[in-house]
């Protein structure tokens, strides 16, 4: 295990009526003006809106609100959001939502605090921000995590680029698994694999002999599995949600990654086929793993053979180590087409003329990943998955 120093800011209100319970102490901490940030509108029908305003109202705060934050977040709707908190004299921010709104609140509320753009800041200088309007976030769409980090990913459309910024960590997170129960079934489908593709992209990462880290992650990874199954049987069992509103939260909150340098080399990739074609984060992350998974044998053949044995319950008996990578890489192929999604560019809809050499040009080679990509090899995986 790698040294490491583990230390964690966000507070973590979870379960049913975790807001009504929580948030309005939470709300006696900041001051009165309140920006609350929300994406196309589903909260107004699902009652979390009128839930939230009423206690903001009883709170006595003077709410404005933020609107209209897409899936993949742009840069220019991040900029949009500093400039109005700014105007309004934002003493607070209150995301609710999925991963869209929750990244894109991170760099407005760094933004609002910056004479500089956030982006040369980060990119040019290699500074990050110091000074944060404080936040909170409701998570109503679970999967990425995203209330769990400072990281946000975001599509800057001028530069053809979806990359990381470094914004604010979250004051805390509510987290009730009775808002994720209206959510579109393929959204929470494609959202809980992005909660698998995290945790077996820290696994994956350095060192390569298991840790308790790891072993930790092999149990979240089994966790998540388990779950999708059962929300797919029963889609109102909240139990089940419940269990993977954690896991997302458990997957990027750190304790996965101590000790480890991590991989994300699936990540970075599918970051830039989003870049090129505003596709869905989770499904393109389903088509990707199969294929990057198989070139990474034999380099990464010793993890994944384990998690044949220890997350796919796969019989190692008279196996050697590559026949079990080889199992464990057919059992997520397998797994992805059970659960509905897509395993190919061409059932996500990506247009067949998409510049597949200019999305790999572009892609961050990761140096936790356990083999060494080249771009012209990044663009076998894409061109294979097409």
């Amino acid at each position: 295990m790698n040294p490491f120093i583990y230390s964690y800011p966000v507070k973590v209100c979870f379960g049913e009526k975790a807001a009504a319970k929580n948030l309005p102490a939470e709300l006696e901490k900041v001051g009165p003006n309140v920006l609350l940030a929300y994406g196309g509108g589903s909260i107004k029908k699902n009652g979390v809106y009128d839930e939230l305003m009423g206690i903001l109202t009883e709170s006595g705060k003077t709410v404005t609100e933020f609107t209209g934050i897409m899936s993949n977040p742009t840069y220019a709707k991040a900029q949009e959001g500093a400039v109005l908190a700014k105007e309004k004299n934002i003493d607070f921010i209150l995301a609710v939502g999925g991963g869209s709104v929750i990244d894109c609140c991170k760099i407005i509320s760094a933004q609002a605090k910056l004479d500089k753009d956030i982006w040369e800041l980060e990119y040019t200088d290699h500074k990050q921000p110091t000074e944060f309007i404080p936040m909170g976030a409701v998570v109503t769409a679970f999967g990425t995590g995203a209330e769990m980090n400072n990281g946000a990913v975001i599509t800057n459309e001028e530069k053809m680029l979806k990359s990381a910024l470094w914004g604010a960590f979250y004051n805390f997170a509510i987290l009730d698994p009775a808002y994720t129960m209206t959510m579109p079934m393929k959204q929470v489908i494609s959202g809980t694999f992005d909660s698998l593709s995290h945790s077996m992209e820290t696994y994956m990462g350095s060192p390569r002999e298991v840790n308790l880290s790891d072993e930790i992650n092999e149990a979240t990874q089994r966790n998540i599995i388990r779950n999708i199954r059962a929300t797919l049987k029963t889609p109102d069992d909240i139990r089940a949600r419940s269990e993977l509103i954690w896991a997302a939260a458990m997957a990027e909150n750190g304790i996965l990654k101590i000790g480890k340098a991590t991989d994300f080399q699936c990540h970075m990739l599918e970051h830039q086929l989003g870049a090129y074609t505003d596709c869905n984060h989770g499904q393109g992350l389903a088509v990707l793993h199969p294929s990057l998974y198989r070139h990474m044998m034999p380099e990464a053949n010793r993890q994944f053979a384990r998690m044949a044995t220890e997350v796919w319950g796969i019989d190692p008996a008279g196996k050697t180590e590559a026949e079990l990578a080889a199992d464990f890489v057919d059992a997520l192929a397998d797994f992805i087409r059970e659960i509905g999604l897509p395993t190919t560019f061409a059932e996500m809809d990506i247009p067949a003329d998409t510049d597949y050499k200019a999305i790999a040009d572009s892609t961050v080679l990761t140096g936790g990943c356990a083999k060494k990509f080249t771009k012209e090899e990044l663009l076998e995986v894409l061109l294979e998955c097409r």
